[in-house]
């Protein structure tokens, strides 16, 4: 049942703007299964698909996102499934079809069970997770899952337990200049390289570490100014990513880049604004190494497969910072094994997703138990 779920899922094309279709079957298939779903519509990009089961005291939000991103070159496998003894292709497979199929599968077991054996869970499938998390976001903003104590989040990572994340920040950079003939350079500043001198520096700027997120960075993500004919260009505009750690802010990173200037004796005007998005920012956030949700999972893991899951930590973002931030409740990570993510020939490991379903569903059981009830 759940390698077929998997080819499914997988079948459907769900680029970030297009899901309609997977959200449409997410829903149907938990109806199917007796389940009670509602629908969050988001303008233009699908529905948030939730279902709620009654348990114990304790809420678990499981939560995976149903988009991709687009399809690339370069593929020599089919990229709507294509199976090679334990590795399943397809687009979006590992990032995110595998652990959605495994939180399906392990939500729909726990259903089963009776009430007085499992927490509150609450399923949760989102879309735009790939492009503003508006889908994550949505779920926060109306309240949905408001009651939550704790979010498990099944994106892929080989079957380690992730314990936060950094964060992001984009600024965008507008550099003015003063025009001036090409024939004398002089005569002006040329914005074009006033701001690449500024974006190729900033990677060196010192930046916060931290014990557990490691150290932010910078990395130019567009640029541009063209010349008005033979003249020095006079305007020129970047896009930077920020990735952050706990402790920098937007404040800290706007000083950075205003330092750097003043160091690099910048000639042009640089105006230093936040990118428009249209959800918030994504702060970084760490869930505690004695989290009873995290040590719990943890000992499930091993009770079942013989070994102790590796610890981890993001290096990028996704819709657990959201949760992570601004639901404020734990937010763990933990999904299969597999590789490729955005790229040609993306694939998940059939039995690592068998892995995760189970170890989802003994951490339900454990959760609704009086034990694994204790704080």
């Amino acid at each position: 049942m759940l390698d077929e779920l998997l080819r499914e899922l997988v079948s459907i094309p769900s680029r970030f703007g297009e899901e309609d279709r997977i959200s449409q079957f997410v829903g149907s298939y938990l109806e199917e299964h007796g389940l009670p779903v509602e629908y969050q519509e988001i303008e233009g990009f699908g529905s948030n698909v939730i279902s709620r089961i009654k348990g114990k005291r304790t809420t678990v939000v499981l939560n995976g996102h149903m988009d991709t991103v687009g399809l690339s070159d370069g593929w020599t496998r089919n990229p709507w499934g294509e199976v090679d003894g334990d590795r399943f292709y397809g687009l979006g497979s590992a990032d995110m079809k595998g652990g959605l199929a495994a939180i399906i599968a392990a939500f729909v077991e726990v259903s089963m069970l009776p009430r007085k054996k499992r927490p509150t869970v609450v399923f949760t499938a989102v879309v735009d997770e790939e492009g503003y998390s508006r889908g994550a976001w949505r779920l926060i903003e109306s309240g949905s899952i408001k009651d939550a104590d704790v979010v498990f989040v099944a994106e892929p990572t080989n079957e380690a337990v992730m314990l936060g994340a950094r964060g992001r920040f984009v600024l965008h950079l507008k550099a003015h200049g003063r025009k001036a003939h090409a024939a004398r350079p002089e005569e002006g500043i040329n914005a074009i390289e006033e701001l690449s001198r500024l974006t190729s520096y900033l990677p060196t700027v010192r930046m916060k570490t931290h014990r557990r997120l490691g150290r932010g960075s910078y990395c130019t993500l567009y640029i541009h100014g063209e010349a008005d004919g033979l003249s020095v260009p006079d305007y020129a505009e970047a896009i930077v990513d920020r990735h952050v750690v706990i402790g920098e802010d937007w404040d800290r990173i706007e000083a950075e880049v205003r330092a750097a200037m003043e160091k690099l004796g910048i000639k042009a005007n640089v105006e230093v604004s936040r990118f428009n998005r249209p959800t918030p920012e994504m702060p970084p956030y760490v869930v505690r190494d004695n989290n009873r949700f995290a040590s719990t999972l943890i000992k499930v893991y091993k009770s079942l497969w013989g070994e102790e899951p590796r610890k981890t930590y993001g290096k990028s973002v996704g819709d657990f910072n959201y949760f992570g931030a601004y639901l404020r409740v734990p937010t763990i990570v933990f999904g299969p094994k597999g590789s490729n993510w955005h790229a040609a020939d993306e694939w998940v490991s059939l039995s690592s997703v068998q892995r995760v379903q189970k170890t989802y569903v003994e951490l339900m059981k454990t959760l609704g138990s009086s034990r694994g009830m204790l704080t």
